[in-house]
């Protein structure tokens, strides 16, 4: 998707205390979630229908450092009939990287998505105009 994102703005159905991560996700999985809820109750961005967007940010998150740590102990190539192959653990981790950022954009969780100008409401009415009317 391109083009602009609509600016991230507060909620009154917003979740107002801290939960805790789903057992079911993985550790790093749970790592995340309990590094970024408070960033997100405070910012009172995410509501109850939101949960199911935060929880794969977060399973995103924990896949690129599973994935990460595999790639430490194996490497980012291996040797196959004397031909060098692509660990697939390297595609894994940039599908899980793009999920994560895509996430985190929809979220208000990077720096550009928190930097976005708001629409001011003070505007003299000239928006309107087009330069055709000239």
């Amino acid at each position: 998707m391109r083009g602009a994102k609509p600016e991230i703005i507060s909620d009154k159905a917003a979740v107002k205390t801290i939960m805790p991560p789903p057992a079911w996700l993985s550790p790093d999985a749970q790592a995340e979630w309990e590094r970024v809820m408070p960033i997100v109750v405070e910012r009172r961005i995410l509501t109850v229908a939101d949960l199911g967007s935060f929880e794969n940010y977060c399973v995103s998150i924990g896949t690129v450092r599973e994935m990460d740590r595999h790639l430490q102990e194996h490497g980012h190539v291996y040797e196959l009939d004397g031909a060098f192959k692509r660990n697939p653990a390297v595609g894994v981790q940039s599908d899980a990287m793009t999920r994560a950022r895509l996430l985190a954009a929809e979220l208000g969780l990077t720096p550009v998505s928190r930097s976005r100008p708001a629409v001011r409401e003070d505007s003299d009415g000239d928006d309107d105009l087009s330069p055709l009317d000239i």
